[in-house]
């Protein structure tokens, strides 16, 4: 079973992140994560956040001598901004109040965050629910990115737009920084060569394009996903829709198109795997919104944090990393085993029996 656990705080010491469930004999080193964390800290648009951190991962368990042992992989990612916040992130001093967050944001989990844990500052729901932590998301997906290429599998990110158009992108986010606004994009999520039989109809919760969905819009902005033609089949005949399948000597089974986005039935059906996500823009606004003061109740401008104006390529990166650990979880499922050297052995075995069926 794969499966993950991070903590930490946008501000605090460090965030922290355990993947229990890789199989041993995998090579992985820190560069190799720390290649996607540099990633995840470009695109136009960032804030003066990125300028102060340089991500830069330490890995505590799970990997003996470049390979990993089976075990779970600790990991931590320190934040260098942690020296500028110690005062707002240490517990109140000299009953000193005047760094409450009153003012919650709109389309930020402040305000529900507070009602919900009964909070009077929305500090302590903001440090966690801040896409910071899709630092160590990132981090935890790129080891499984590494996985999936011991088997051929890769998994690619496109920007399709930002702020709806795809030309003059960076002219728009200038735009937006200059009225205090920001903007969101659409992102195109794209997996070759993933064997058919990802993923599972015979339960509702194995089915792979509910667990992407699952794992793509709990990233902190994403408000939409779409499979394939995604919202477009709504308008269009079955004829028009479904994959027709054809065969020859060579790919055997396969699709003259792929308007489902590689899954029929919850399981991949061997074409590639393309997912559109919808990104919304991020809700810290330099010339902020109404909002209404948590203990006066008067009405007041919200609360301005340092953000992006757009994180639309950053997020990109994230999502194609967590695509990659849905991907993952599901081979292992499929082709379980202790190590890569036995996992190779049943996919061989497998693919020889798709073959087969394929086969005249």
């Amino acid at each position: 079973m794969l499966r993950y656990l991070t903590a930490g705080e946008s501000h605090g010491k460090a965030l922290t992140g355990i993947l229990e469930g890789i199989p041993a004999g995998l090579e992985l080193t820190e560069n190799f994560i720390n290649e996607e964390l540099t990633l995840r800290q470009k695109g136009y648009g960032r804030g003066k956040r990125m300028q102060i951190e340089t991500d830069k991962i330490k890995i505590f368990s799970g990997v003996r001598q470049g390979l990993t042992t089976g075990s779970p992989i600790a990991l931590m990612l320190e934040n260098k901004d942690f020296e500028n916040w110690k005062e707002v992130m240490s517990v109140e001093k000299n009953n000193n109040f005047e760094r409450k967050i009153l003012r919650p944001r709109a389309g930020h989990a402040d305000l529900g965050g507070m009602l919900k844990f009964g909070f009077s500052d929305a500090r302590n729901v903001l440090e966690r629910s801040s896409a910071r932590e899709t630092a160590m998301r990132t981090a935890i997906g790129s080891i499984c990115k590494k996985m999936l290429l011991e088997f051929g599998i890769e998994v690619f990110a496109e920007i399709l737009s930002i702020g709806g158009t795809s030309e003059n992108t960076e002219a728009k986010i200038d735009e937006a920084k200059n009225e205090g606004d920001t903007l969101g994009g659409k992102i195109k999520i794209v997996a070759k060569n993933v064997p058919v039989g990802l993923g599972s109809y015979v339960h509702w919760d194995k089915k792979l394009d509910g667990r992407l969905a699952f794992q793509l819009v709990s990233i902190q902005a994403i408000k939409a996903i779409e499979f394939g033609l995604g919202t477009k089949i709504a308008e269009l005949k079955g004829s028009q829709v479904h994959d027709e399948i054809s065969w020859n000597n060579q790919k055997g089974f396969f699709r003259l198109t792929n308007n489902s986005g590689g899954i029929e039935g919850g399981m991949s059906n061997g074409e590639n795997i393309e997912i559109i996500l919808s990104m919304k823009p991020l809700p810290t606004l330099m010339k902020p919104l109404k909002s209404v003061n948590f203990e006066t109740k008067e009405t007041e401008f919200s609360h301005v944090e340092r953000a992006d104006v757009c994180a639309v390529f950053a997020c990109s990166v994230i999502a194609k990393n967590l695509t990659a650990f849905v991907l993952a979880e599901a081979f292992l499922e499929k082709f379980g085993g202790d190590s890569i050297k036995e996992i190779k052995t049943n996919f061989e075995n497998y693919l020889f029996s798709v073959k087969g069926l394929q086969s005249n």
